[in-house]
């Protein structure tokens, strides 16, 4: 169900499309149905239904299989109930249909399993959660002396013995899909909110004379939902939490587990460290060995063995991704950006900027660097302040420095140019055009002096 506007939000944007570790919060819940191997995911729109649709990823693919997604609408939103309904039409009755919540982002797949084996394709099944404490505004289950359900009485309808009861529905049920659909045909909106309630199935299905089966738990975190920037900031630094736990499990070293952010997927090798407060966005892979310094942003790139990456780096691969060879150092305060590609032992130092280049392995660029559109070859060492100037206006042209080139600091190297193998590049030259391999080139307007030259002076006053 991802049909709710989200009020409490504050924003103009749907709620289940708010991101919680880099996905939209419907988002997970279609990958963990995904996981499920359901044969199919109904996402039920409405408030800003052209959005969510456009929002959501078309399918979700999990272990090689794609699961292709369905939408339908609820409009206007007459309640849970009603949004349900909506769905018949698409729900075949030899299936089992799992009701999720889109701003529900943190369920566990094996949690739904285990409702899905209590359901066991003949049972509703509900999954509630009793921590013992007061269950503030959520609907109330209620059970017979025996322990039987009974009902779901929602808060505004509870009387004073309902709302003492401490365990509430979280929103999740399974059903046979034949059994349900006869029980939504029978909703009705007599009750306080004037809605189609989908927690009244519960009821028809007692009158029916169908048991119901509840599996309770005791996390909270698994079944919250959204409803505030204060809840999704608070399960934000669950799923975070969640995140370094695993990771930590798998022998990753984490300077502080709370001050780590996954907005995507990390997968690291063996003797990983990585320093705090440091983003990883899309997909990222540290090999073996890799060290991550303090205040760290690497998003969609490939770190080889070895590897240190040192504070304040950013690595931005975008779709074209960022690779770098193993034994590679690379900042402090460097930028990588998309199509970069180092090869081993590169050295990329402060304040260089490297963009759609390819560096051999060797190469360095050590200082306040500009590396764009550029193919460097091996052991090549690219002075401080230099430059290409890739871009004229229109069109982007490339330099390529063959291997054992020395450019020489402050210097400018003017594309589309080439600079022969073991050339040098004398210090702040302008080079416009191809340079022979093994020769000098140095490209500079004449110098002079003015003996006792005066400085200009204030005015008085």
């Amino acid at each position: 169900m991802a049909a709710g506007k989200g009020t409490r939000m504050k924003s103009l944007r749907p709620k289940v499309l708010h991101r919680l570790g880099g996905r939209a919060l419907a988002q997970h819940v279609i990958d963990c149905a995904a996981r499920l191997s359901a044969r199919s995911v109904v996402v039920i729109t409405g408030h800003g239904a052209e959005l969510v649709e456009a929002g959501l990823s078309a399918s979700a693919t999990q272990d090689g299989a794609t699961l292709q997604l369905r939408y339908v609408r609820q409009e206007p939103q007459l309640g849970t109930g009603h949004a349900v309904q909506q769905a018949v039409p698409v729900l075949p009755d030899d299936g089992v249909v799992l009701v999720l919540n889109g701003d529900v982002p943190l369920i566990e797949p094996q949690t739904l399993n285990d409702l899905l084996q209590a359901c066991n394709d003949r049972h509703l099944a509900l999954l509630s959660v009793d921590t013992g404490r007061d269950a503030g505004s959520y609907g109330r289950v209620v059970r017979t002396s025996d322990g039987a359900v009974q009902a779901i009485v929602e808060f505004k309808d509870a009387d004073e013995g309902q709302r003492s009861i401490t365990e509430w529905y979280s929103g999740v049920m399974a059903a046979p899909a034949k059994l349900l659909k006869n029980w939504l045909a029978r909703l009705t909106k007599d009750n306080a909110q004037g809605e189609y309630y989908l927690t009244d199935v519960v009821r028809h299905a007692v009158a029916d004379g169908q048991p119901v089966k509840a599996i309770v738990t005791r996390d909270e975190v698994q079944v919250a939902g959204v409803n505030s920037p204060q809840q999704l900031a608070e399960l934000e630094r669950a799923f975070q939490r969640r995140v370094a736990e695993r990771l930590m499990a798998e022998g990753v070293r984490l300077a502080d587990p709370a001050r780590l952010d996954v907005r995507g997927q990390l997968v690291c090798g063996q003797d990983v460290e990585i320093d705090v407060n440091c983003v990883f966005e899309g997909v990222v892979e540290l090999g073996q060995g890799v060290r991550i310094g303090a205040h760290c942003v690497v998003a969609n790139a490939r770190i080889g063995d070895g590897v240190v990456v040192h504070p304040f780096t950013h690595i931005e691969g975008e779709k074209a991704g960022v690779t770098v060879g193993a034994g590679s150092l690379v900042g402090p305060f460097a930028r990588l950006r998309p199509g970069a590609r180092l090869g081993a032992e590169v050295h990329i130092g402060n304040f260089v900027e490297v963009k759609n280049s390819t560096l051999a392995d060797g190469a360095k660029a050590n200082h306040l660097a500009y590396l764009g559109d550029a193919t460097v070859g091996e052991r090549v060492n690219y002075g401080a302040g230099s430059i290409t100037a890739n871009y004229d206006g229109a069109n982007k042209h490339r330099t390529v420095i063959e291997a054992d080139v020395h450019v020489g600091s402050n210097s400018v190297l003017v594309a589309p140019v080439t600079i022969g193998a073991g050339g040098t590049v004398g210090a702040g030259s302008v080079i416009t055009k191809d340079a022979p391999a093994g020769a000098l080139s140095v490209v500079r307007g004449k110098g002079f002096t003015v003996p006792g030259w005066q400085r200009p002076t204030k005015k008085a006053g």
